[in-house]
C-alpha cells in the first residue's frame, strides 16, 4: 500500500482517467454515427458485428475507468476501496474480433484499437505496481560479488 502513495503513480492514474473518459466519449460518438452500418443494404451480420464490437469496446473502457476510479479512491484513503477488492484488479481483456472490425470505418477501428492499447497499458501498470521493488544497485552488485566468491 505504501508504494501506491508515490505522486508519479497518482499522476499516472489522473492522466489515464482523462484519456479513458475522452476515449469513451469518442467511442460513443463513433459507434452512434455507424449504427446504420449494413441497414441500407440489409446486411444484418454487419449490424450485429458493429453492436458486438461496440459492447466489447464499451466494456473494455468501463473496466479501465472502474479500475482508475478505484485507484483514485485508494489514493484518498476511502475505507471502502481496498487493494483486495474485485475492482482493484483490471481482469482479463475483452479482445476485439478484427476479422469483423475490418468492415468498419477507420475512425471506429482506431477507437477499438486505442481502447485495447489503453487496457493493456493499465494492466501493465497494475502488474508493475504489484511486482516487488527492485534491489538497490549497490545491493545487486554485492549479491553478484557474493555469488562469485
Amino acid at each position: 500500500m505504501m508504494a501506491m502513495a508515490r505522486p508519479v503513480q497518482r499522476a499516472q492514474v489522473e492522466n489515464l482517467y482523462v484519456e479513458a473518459m475522452l476515449l469513451a466519449d469518442e467511442a460513443h460518438a463513433a459507434f452512434a454515427a455507424q449504427r446504420d452500418l449494413g441497414r441500407a443494404n440489409g446486411d444484418a451480420l454487419a449490424q450485429i458485428g458493429l453492436v458486438c464490437e461496440s459492447l466489447k469496446t464499451t466494456t473494455r473502457l468501463m473496466h479501465v475507468i472502474a479500475w482508475l476510479l478505484h485507484r483514485r479512491a485508494m489514493f484518498v484513503g476511502d475505507p471502502g476501496a481496498g487493494p483486495n477488492d474485485s475492482a482493484a484488479r483490471i481482469g482479463e481483456p475483452v479482445v476485439a474480433d478484427w476479422a469483423v472490425c475490418t468492415g468498419f470505418d477507420l475512425s471506429v477501428r482506431r477507437i477499438i484499437s486505442a481502447s485495447e492499447r489503453l487496457f493493456e497499458r493499465v494492466a501493465a501498470i497494475e502488474a508493475g505496481w504489484e511486482a516487488p521493488p527492485p534491489k538497490p544497485p549497490v545491493q545487486a552488485l554485492l549479491a553478484q560479488l557474493e555469488a562469485r566468491l
